[in-house]
């Protein structure tokens, strides 16, 4: 069978390049004799792949040398608590921008730890989260230990497209949907976390990279496990670390400076989202409810504004190798996930499909 095009929202597709180079050293790896997947972590065989995928991480974000690089076990929302039980030091308060469902459950959970103020909320836009809301440095406590926000919304097809200014008071940032995709300024962040499998590997990885001064000053009963001082000082290996996530992120990171870096991988992810937004905003059989300002590269919504006309375009898409089309349960319609691997062609076919399927199923608009 050919491979189909995954629009899924995570797991997502890989590279091609990624898969045949991981496929030629399944069985043997190196000189190593066996798979990177039957390595000890701490072996002479693993050491060096877990190096060169930070410093190949390092070289891909421009991270800079005051910033430890943690690669930890897990998704994304074990960092929901792992960062108030670290950061919540001083005053023991921080505040958060609610943008989405991710950001709503990470507020929620950092409330048992401190005292969490929401700082600014699109929950009430019409439609919910179809927004990211603005912000100023007075929205935000001054005692506030630090400020929280989830930088792309899978969910809702939305994205900051603005770097809160927080003044002194530390930026966290996930980026699990959107880390990879385009230059980002590090340094603009305390820290920012991404589970891996949209952008980067296999679900179990989530990458940390956090500013060095930040750590050592986790609440007394800080898992270990969640201690990110700890992880820093064992390289990330205090524990079994998901190494075969680990060897195909360091291939990813490979690939990208391989093609030509961030730059060049911002170039082709806003080729793709271009050529979906301009069909959408060239017809009215389907409707992007975003607000553009804030519209995804990454996930893109839209609706035929009928369920059961939704349901059988997702179920013909799947038929026509445009797999994993329908939309978050909690929103309906569809979602394209055009993350870093997806080909242009890709999205080619889709909208083709796109206009197939409106002459197929008319409603007496303009398709």
């Amino acid at each position: 069978m050919e491979r189909v095009f995954n629009f899924s929202a995570g797991p997502s597709m890989l590279p091609e390049e990624v898969l045949k180079k991981a496929q030629e050293e399944l069985l043997c790896y190196g000189e190593s004799g066996m798979s990177v997947m039957e390595m000890s972590h701490r072996s002479a065989d693993f050491e060096p792949i877990i190096a060169a995928a930070e410093e190949s991480l390092r070289k891909v974000m421009n991270i800079p040398s005051n910033y430890k690089v943690l690669f930890l076990q897990g998704g994304a929302s074990t960092q929901f608590a792992a960062v108030p039980l670290n950061f919540l030091s001083n005053h023991k308060c921080a505040d958060y921008i609610v943008s989405g469902q991710f950001s709503k459950k990470a507020a929620a959970e950092a409330k048992k730890y401190g005292d969490i103020a929401i700082a600014a909320s699109s929950a009430g836009a019409n439609p919910t989260f179809s927004t990211i809301p603005e912000t100023t440095r007075s929205d935000f406590r001054p005692d506030a230990d630090y400020v929280h926000i989830c930088y792309n919304n899978t969910i809702y097809g939305t994205r900051f497209h603005y770097i809160p200014d927080t003044g002194n008071i530390p930026l966290i940032a996930d980026m699990s949907s959107c880390i990879l995709s385009e230059p980002f300024d590090v340094s603009k962040f305390a820290m920012i976390y991404a589970g891996a499998q949209k952008n980067v590997a296999p679900a179990g990885l989530t990458i940390v990279i956090v500013r060095e001064d930040l750590l050592g000053n986790a609440r007394p009963d800080t898992p270990a496990m969640l201690d990110y001082k700890l992880m820093a000082d064992n390289d990330s290996m205090y524990n079994t670390p998901p190494c075969w996530c680990i060897y195909m992120a360091k291939l990813v990171f490979d690939w990208i400076l391989s093609i030509g870096g961030l730059e060049e991988m911002k170039r082709r992810n806003e080729r793709k989202a271009s050529l979906l937004y301009d069909y959408l905003d060239s017809q009215n059989y389907y409707t992007a409810p975003v607000d553009k300002k804030c519209r995804s590269m990454m996930n893109v919504v839209f609706v035929t504004g009928d369920a059961e006309l939704d349901k059988k375009f997702a179920a013909e898409a799947a038929a026509a190798g445009l797999k994993n089309l329908k939309g978050h349960r909690s929103v309906g319609g569809m979602r394209a996930s055009i993350y870093n691997a997806m080909p242009y062609e890709g999205v080619e076919k889709l909208v083709a499909f796109m206009k197939k399927f409106a002459l197929e199923n008319p409603k007496g608009y303009n398709v």
